[in-house]
Formats: C-alpha cells, structure tokens, sequence
C-alpha cells in the first residue's frame, strides 16, 4: 500500500509540474486530468472513497467544461509541447524546487501520515469522510456559498480573458 500511495503522490507532483509549467491550455487540460486522477487515488487510499467520488465528478465535470470552453476560444494553431525548450526549462525549474523543498522537511513527517481515516473503525461510529461531508454542509454552508461565487467569478474572468481583440466572448469559433 505504500508503494502505491508513493506512485500516487510521485504522479500529483508530475500532474502539478506539467500544469504549472505548460503555456498550452491543451496539455494543461490533461495535467489537470492526472493530478485529479492522482489525487482522488491519494484520497481513496486515506480511507475517503466517498470525497474522491466527488471530487472527480464534479471537478472533471464542471471545471474542465468550462476549460475546454475556455480553450477552444482560445485556439492556438501551433501551441507548445512538453518537449519544447523553455517548457522543459521549466519543468526542470520546479522540479529541482521540489527537491529542494523535500530535502528541507525530510525529518520524519511523513512516519504517522500514513494512517487512513477508517483504520480504527471499531471506536467510531461513522466513517471519515462521511463525517467530514455532514459537516461541510452543517457548519459549512457559508464557506460553501463562498466557493460557488468564486467559481462563478472564474468563469466570468476566464471568459473576459479569452475574449480576443476586440470581440466578444461569445463569437463564432
């Protein structure tokens, strides 16, 4: 198990490299693929099969349709790969700032993190990430209303970035 909590999270690094480091809104779509994949792998494996459902849903299934959108009006004829020059340049960047940042908290953190929620099941009544679910709508629910304004915000800033020269949002593509 810790094998595959390690590829998991070596892959939502990779994923956060490759979005971070891509000018392309195409391969950054498909960063942002593996780093939900990975991280709802991340979740299922601390015992939260029910938040990684969701997760995946709705991210995958709201955010990147408006992604797409988003990309197809702003289409690049030749956009850069992952092989190109200054985006492996980049890649390079982050991923010697990982390193460099895991070496300066190495100590021993990682020793008790690798406990999930339901390993001990026997003391509780619910399991964890249904509990955490209750919650986020019981005392939650501003915080809830916040994010979907936020969200609602992005697509408007999303949309008047995309928008071109001089004509509007929505225009033949």
């Amino acid at each position: 198990m810790t094998y595959i909590m390690s590829l998991f999270l070596i892959g939502l690094v990779l994923g956060l490299v490759a979005v971070a480091s891509n000018p392309s809104p195409y391969f950054a779509a498909l960063g942002l693929v593996v780093v939900a994949g990975m991280g709802c792998g991340v979740l299922v494996g601390h015992g939260g099969p029910f938040l990684s459902l969701v997760l995946f849903l709705i991210y995958l299934g709201g955010m990147l349709v408006v992604f797409a959108y988003s990309a197809a009006l702003a289409a690049e004829p030749y956009p850069e790969s992952w092989v190109s020059g200054p985006v492996v340049g980049d890649m390079v960047m982050y991923l010697v700032g990982v390193g460099v940042a895991s070496s300066v908290f190495w100590g021993g953190w990682y020793e008790s993190s690798w406990v999930p929620a339901d390993e001990f099941g026997e003391l509780s009544v619910l399991r964890g990430d249904i509990g955490g679910v209750a919650l986020m709508y019981s005392l939650g629910g501003g915080m809830l209303v916040l994010s979907a304004w936020v969200l609602l915000l992005t697509l408007f800033v999303v949309l008047e970035l995309t928008r071109g020269l001089s004509r509007g949002a929505l225009r033949a593509v």
